[in-house]
C-alpha cells in the first residue's frame, strides 16, 4: 500500500510540474559559464526538475548499496561469532564429558 501512496504522490507531483511549466512558456536567457543563450522557460523547469529528480535518485541509490554492504559485513560477522560460540559449546562438553 505504501508503494501505490508513493506512486500517486509522484503522479500528482508530475502533474503539478506539467501545469506549471506549461504556463511559462516566454523565453528566458540562460548564463553558462562560457556564454548566455535563450530558452523556453518550459524547458528550463522541465529539465530543472528531471535532473533534481536524477540527483536525489543516485543519491537514494547510492545509500542502499552501502546499507547493503553493511548488512553482508554484519551477518558475516554473526556466523563468524556464532561458529565461535559454537565451537566453544562442543569443547565445554567435552570437558565436562572427562
Amino acid at each position: 500500500m505504501k508503494i501505490q501512496w508513493s506512486i500517486l504522490w509522484g503522479i500528482i507531483f508530475a502533474l503539478i510540474v506539467a501545469i506549471f511549466a506549461v504556463i511559462n512558456v516566454d523565453p528566458v536567457s540562460v548564463n553558462y559559464l562560457f556564454g548566455e543563450g535563450q530558452w523556453p522557460l518550459i524547458l528550463v523547469i522541465l529539465i530543472s526538475v528531471l535532473l533534481g529528480g536524477l540527483i536525489i535518485g543516485s543519491t537514494g541509490i547510492i545509500r542502499i548499496y552501502a546499507l547493503q554492504r553493511k548488512i553482508k559485513t554484519l551477518e558475516k560477522e554473526k556466523r563468524e561469532l556464532e561458529a565461535k560460540s559454537g565451537d566453544k559449546k562442543t569443547i565445554s562438553t567435552d570437558v565436562k564429558d572427562l
